[in-house]
């Protein structure tokens, strides 16, 4: 279901209320909503990455989808509910916010944030009570609104849909990036949280949106959720993202020739894998460039798995620098004239954002294994070289062909793969297509007057 009619019973709130623990704003902190005549249709977003920061390739895409919306809704459209993070968290970027804000702001978005902090999505009970909260907020919010709906995005609102009432004035969309199946098979608990909430949302009339092929099947086969519930909205990049990206120096080890892997410092990242397979290239007296390594968390201390990596490149004395503190600003290297490739490891990868990146800054070759995702746009020998997952053997032979790639087979690979990117994996071309297809009635630009006006 796209969306819910309001019921003319249902009372208007009152807009100067202050309902704790809710923060009521209007494109910026502080700021209130002007009075208007008019009640418009709204899309409303949850999402617990990509508004006071970044921590992986998920908070990218979550603001990429907020700026696709400020572009394309008309204003006062668009309702935000980001989880709080204070000023104190490691993740807290202010640059990073302070460019969300104006844009959202200039867009006449409200900005309701909903207390818990990083916290908060990282415990099974914490996601609940966000869910719970995220539900009344949007009630709150959207009660007068003619035609609406929710947005959760990601894992932490998988849940919302056991919130969802059939009396709700909207209609609810959920778009997870992976699930706890793919990123944490062990964590029966939060599996079964998931399973639960997706089937009452389905049961509700919600959709579950599939950022790739891959996903799509996983939602399907392993959450059961029926074909008919699923719409496809893959995952992509807002095209002008890297234009002007700034150039971060590099380590010095680096300057003369560097492989780059990064990603979320979680075992389903197979760096463990990358490691072996330049021990193996070594044994074999394959040369192999120095090698930056960022599986990254925001934690003051280096987490097991961090030390774990650590141990294995000094036990094998391989030539690699490892970065385990978070920073976008690494992606400014996918630009270095001195790259040498970009190692996409993973066992387990629902879409793999990395590639992306690659292609779009001119980054080539691409080696990345043939897990989920991946096999959508890291094409062997199109668009890059691939390997079987878990195989550290297969990933040595695929980065020793990347390593002798000659410089017209790296141009034509790079050319192909920004063909890729721009032929299907425009964000923005995607999420105007959804809106279009599923909630035409957001995007008109005339809006019914306000009951007894």
């Amino acid at each position: 279901m796209a969306a819910r009619i309001r019921r003319s019973e249902d009372a208007a709130p009152d807009p100067t209320s202050q309902a704790a623990p809710f923060q009521r704003q209007r494109g910026a902190e502080g700021t209130s909503e002007p009075a208007t005549n008019t009640i418009s249709p709204r899309i409303a977003v949850a999402l617990h990455d990509g508004y006071y920061g970044c921590t992986s390739g998920t908070g990218f895409s979550n603001r990429a989808f907020l700026e696709v919306l400020t572009r394309t809704l008309p204003p006062r459209r668009l309702l935000v509910m980001p989880v709080h993070i204070s000023r104190s968290d490691r993740s807290y970027d202010p640059v990073w916010v302070a460019q969300t804000k104006e844009m959202l702001r200039r867009a006449g978005a409200e900005v309701v944030p909903v207390p818990g902090g990083r916290a908060a999505t990282a415990a099974l009970a914490g996601c609940e009570a966000l869910c719970e909260l995220v539900m009344e907020v949007t009630r709150e919010h959207l009660a007068d609104a003619p035609m609406a709906q929710l947005i959760g995005l990601d894992v932490p609102f998988l849940g919302l849909g056991s919130h969802f009432r059939a009396d709700d004035p909207f209609g609810l969309l959920l778009l997870p990036r992976s699930t706890s199946e793919l990123a944490s098979p062990e964590d029966h608990r939060r599996i079964r949280w998931e399973r639960k909430g997706l089937t009452a949302a389905v049961r509700g009339g919600a959709r579950v949106a599939a950022i790739s092929h891959h996903m799509r099947g996983h939602l399907e086969q392993v959450y059961g959720i029926p074909r008919r519930a699923v719409v496809d909205l893959p995952n992509g990049l807002l095209l002008s993202d890297h234009e002007d990206v700034a150039p971060v120096p590099l380590p010095p080890q680096a300057e003369a020739g560097f492989l780059l892997a990064m990603g979320r410092a979680v075992e389903s990242k197979g760096f463990e894998d990358l490691l072996e397979a330049l021990r193996i290239l070594a044994e074999q007296g394959e040369r192999v460039p120095h090698l930056l390594l960022a599986p990254t968390t925001h934690a003051e201390a280096p987490t097991d798995y961090q030390r774990r990596l650590q141990a294995i490149i000094d036990d094998y004395s391989i030539d690699a620098t490892l970065l385990p503190r978070f920073s976008p600003q690494y992606r400014s290297w996918l630009r270095s004239p001195v790259l040498r490739g970009v190692v996409v490891p993973s066992r387990a990868e629902p879409f793999g954002r990395i590639p992306l990146e690659a292609f779009a800054s001119g980054a080539a070759p691409v080696v990345a294994t043939r897990a989920g995702g991946l096999t959508e746009t890291v094409i062997d020998e199109v668009t890059g070289f691939t390997a079987e997952a878990r195989d550290p053997m297969d990933l040595a032979h695929a980065i020793r062909r990347a390593l002798h790639i000659t410089a017209p087979d790296r141009e034509q690979m790079r050319a192909r793969s920004r063909a890729l990117l721009a032929a299907r994996h425009d964000y923005e071309a995607t999420i105007r297509s959804y809106l279009r297809q599923y909630t035409p009635w957001a995007l008109a630009l005339s809006a019914p007057l306000r009951s007894g006006a």
